[in-house]
């Protein structure tokens, strides 16, 4: 199930971000699940992504495509 979002923060050094979905949920997210292989994303963008177990623990943003 697709859920939307906005991106909230992205490092472009580290490739590390967040995404703060519609529910209010902020999801973590690396620049490799970034669908279109770009690596980089900016903040405000509009997403649709996937969410998935990380290894963390807690739920992370994966195949992000931008809305």
């Amino acid at each position: 199930m697709k859920l939307h979002g906005t991106v909230a923060r992205f490092d472009n050094e580290r490739g590390l971000g967040e995404i703060t979905g519609a529910d209010g949920a902020a999801y973590p997210f690396h620049s490799t699940v970034i669908a279109d292989g770009s690596r980089t994303i900016a903040v405000g963008t509009a997403v649709e992504f996937e969410v998935t177990a990380g290894h963390l623990g807690r739920w992370e943003a994966s195949e992000v495509v931008v809305a």
